[in-house]
């Protein structure tokens, strides 16, 4: 029996991963804007003593009404409310450093710390995509390196502002009516290339000192801004070996950024897919396919491919001709993979349209409890991941049946914990230290002055 033990985060996404989840019987196509449902998918993961649940987001209205529900809550709203409805498992929102300001948004981040006593964190995106940059005042969207210039300088000040107050700055003296010591106030005074910020936080120093850290890209911009900030990383890998090399890659830039390679978590994405038998669960997930419209499909592959609308046919091979990633100032390393997937595997656009619609790319497995559990404990066990980002293909039905019939299995295992035990922070629970003010002088410094 191993003691490391799995992470599991759930990605909850409104009536689940897979774009036709929301023409089955079972599926409420309004669940997407109801408080009540996301109370119980929240209360189902932390029942499965899941680490955290995520909710990604963009500041843009995606596809076309007709393909899924659109639109979404504000995730931050969102997660404080569910901070109330939830005692343990952390609550990470998806926030853009493209169209933020580092001062509102260090300011959100903390509420949500304090509300929900330490659970708080953020899935740093850089936002991809003209359509978003039209919503903000631009033509187009920024230069891939242009964006993540811009993340690197926006958490930079972040952390100064979520650093702006010691521990110990308020005293709340009331003999002397001094409530707090303005010497322990670091205003960070920045001046860079894209913000200029000068006060400090109007919200005290926070439960974690500041939120779980959590990244998603895997171009080699995402890897190194990963390396030298991130604290958990989602990846879509389809193949154990390219996730073994993501891995293995990934935890080596951050021993060169003078990191410990302990201190960031892998979380690949895996669409499970249930039954009692294996034909069961591929009955199941062909049920999904069955309801895909794929005429919705075309479109938005052409839009990640950079192709004329009508260049693709749904019979057809993709075409010869791509653009090389080095083209692609969106998703780099999804337009690879998705590429790749195709090439590989000799997809039409039908099929791969079809493998998508689940998982959006990430890896779609069909099977039994038993299977679905193999497979989560191979990735884990032989260098391709810390734990999985679980993304149900239907919700709620697709949580319920992973926490009722696999996580006993992850726990006989001893792959799992079987409760959570004393009060964490997210942070201590992905094994991680609070960070230390970087404006505070250590103790031994202090008692000298």
């Amino acid at each position: 029996m191993t003691t490391r033990q799995l992470h599991l985060n759930a990605f909850l996404m409104n009536t689940g991963h897979h774009e036709a989840s929301w023409r089955l019987p079972e599926s409420d196509p309004y669940a997407h804007v109801e408080l009540d449902h996301y109370v119980r998918l929240a209360r189902t993961a932390e029942r499965g003593t899941f680490d955290s649940l995520f909710l990604a987001d963009g500041p843009q209205l995606w596809g076309t009404l007709a393909q899924r529900p659109a639109g979404a809550l504000e995730p931050l709203t969102l997660l404080t409310a569910l901070a109330t409805a939830t005692e343990h498992i952390g609550l990470i929102a998806t926030a853009s450093t493209s169209y933020n300001s580092p001062y509102n948004l260090a300011r959100k981040f903390a509420s949500l710390d304090i509300i929900s006593r330490g659970r708080a964190g953020w899935n740093i995106v850089t936002t991809a995509g003209a359509e978003a940059a039209r919503n903000f005042g631009l033509d187009a969207e920024p230069a891939h390196a242009e964006r993540y210039a811009r993340a690197g300088e926006f958490l930079d000040v972040a952390l100064k502002l979520w650093d702006s107050w010691e521990d110990d700055a308020i005293v709340a003296d009331k003999a002397s009516g001094v409530w707090g010591d303005d010497a322990k106030i670091h205003p960070p005074r920045h001046r860079g290339t894209y913000f200029s910020v000068e006060g400090a936080l109007n919200v005290p120093r926070t439960p974690q000192g500041y939120p779980l850290l959590v990244q998603a890209g895997s171009s080699e911009d995402g890897r190194a801004f990963a390396a030298r900030y991130a604290e958990a990383v989602f990846t879509a890998q389809q193949t154990i070996e390219d996730a073994q090399g993501f891995y293995a890659d990934l935890k080596a830039r951050t021993v060169a950024a003078g990191r410990d390679p302990d201190h960031i978590k892998v979380l690949p994405g895996i669409v499970p897919v249930l039954g009692s038998t294996e034909a069961e669960a591929l009955a199941n997930e062909q049920v999904l396919e069955d309801h895909i419209v794929y005429t919705h499909g075309v479109g938005r592959l052409e839009a990640l491919l950079q192709l004329e609308p009508g260049t693709l046919e749904l019979d057809s091979l993709l075409p010869d001709e791509l653009p090389p990633e080095s083209a692609i100032e969106g998703a780099k390393s999804r337009f690879t993979l998705v590429v790749e997937l195709a090439r590989r595997e000799r997809l039409t656009v039908r099929q791969l349209i079809g493998r998508l619609g689940g998982g959006r790319g990430h890896l779609t497995f069909a099977g039994t409890p038993e299977q679905v559990a193999d497979e989560i404990e191979t990735w884990f066990t032989r260098g391709a991941a810390d734990g999985f980002n679980i993304m149900p293909a239907v919700l709620p039905s697709g949580l319920d049946a992973f926490v009722d019939h696999v996580v006993p299995i992850l726990r006989a295992r001893g792959l799992l914990r079987s409760e959570y035990g004393p009060r964490q922070t997210l942070r201590e629970r992905y094994g991680l230290p609070r960070p230390v003010n970087q404006y505070a002088l250590p103790a031994r410094e202090t008692a000298l002055v």
